[in-house]
């Protein structure tokens, strides 16, 4: 009878089978920061291509850092977006690296869910619905 070689056994089994959900998490962390990124490096090209004065005015950049200029509303947002405006495209940015954390509960909970692992879909939903009603409650704030 010939010996078992454990490593043999790991090799056999798929990788994807056992670091799926830890892939998942990991990409959607990767690709969601680097698409965060992405937005904010354009919106600041765009800000500076149309705005050349606010490389040597300096009132101009503070016009640029004004609160009131820049959108507030997610439709605001959207709109500014649509017409290739560069505050809108830092703030989309800022959007999605603000959406990252609470796409990855989200996913954690779907990952706990198909495991049937009762306890962390509890802790997992309980997290959630802080996260969502932190959210409402800044916007109430704002409103």
């Amino acid at each position: 009878m010939e010996p078992t070689n454990p490593s043999k056994a790991a090799v056999a089994q798929p990788p994807e089978a056992t670091t799926s959900p830890e892939l998942l998490i990991s990409n959607l962390l990767r690709y969601g920061v680097l698409s965060s990124l992405v937005l904010v490096a354009l919106g600041m090209l765009l800000t500076f291509a149309h705005h050349p004065d606010y490389f040597s005015s300096g009132e101009a950049l503070q016009r640029l850092t004004a609160p009131e200029h820049t959108p507030h509303q997610l439709g605001d947002v959207m709109e500014g977006v649509k017409t290739a405006r560069g505050r809108a495209f830092v703030m989309m940015g800022l959007l999605v690296m603000m959406a990252i954390p609470v796409l990855r509960v989200a996913v954690s909970l779907h990952v706990f869910r198909l495991q049937r692992d009762r306890a962390f879909v509890t802790l997992t939903s309980v997290v959630l619905v802080l996260l969502m009603l932190s959210f409402l409650l800044g916007r109430a704030e704002l409103g």
